[in-house]
């Protein structure tokens, strides 16, 4: 079995704790579904933020998915100048036997705008 690395965004319509968990756990959810995983095929994931995010930790949506097991971290986004306010990224790495080319990343929401350049996104922008 191999490890690969499958990618994750969300953008908050607001910086609220229920929002923030609602948007974190359909990202997660939706890694895992369009990659086929559960929560045992999850070696660990790095979340990122950006600065206007305070709400709450990103994990802790996924430690109320199940997650409890799993080594977990948040970090901060880079300030770049331009960059989309109020996304949530990660970065899980897993036990799959999908080929790295089968890895369907998940981009929700205004995030859906960030990764066109990825031949298999799952993509689900806003109205």
């Amino acid at each position: 079995m191999a490890v690969r690395a499958v990618r994750g965004a969300t953008q908050l319509e607001e910086d609220s704790r229920d929002h923030m968990l609602e948007r974190v756990a359909e990202m997660v959810t939706g890694v895992m579904q369009a990659n086929g995983l559960v929560v045992d095929d999850v070696i660990s994931v790095i979340f990122t933020a950006t600065s206007d995010l305070v709400s709450e930790f990103p994990a802790y949506a996924a430690r109320q998915l199940g997650f409890g097991e799993v080594p977990l971290l948040c970090a901060r986004e880079l300030e770049i100048e331009r960059s989309m306010p109020r996304v949530v990224r990660m970065m899980a790495h897993v036990e799959t036997d999908l080929p790295r080319a089968d890895v369907t990343h998940v981009y929700l929401h205004g995030a859906a705008a960030l990764r066109r350049d990825l031949t298999r996104t799952r993509d689900v922008p806003d109205a």
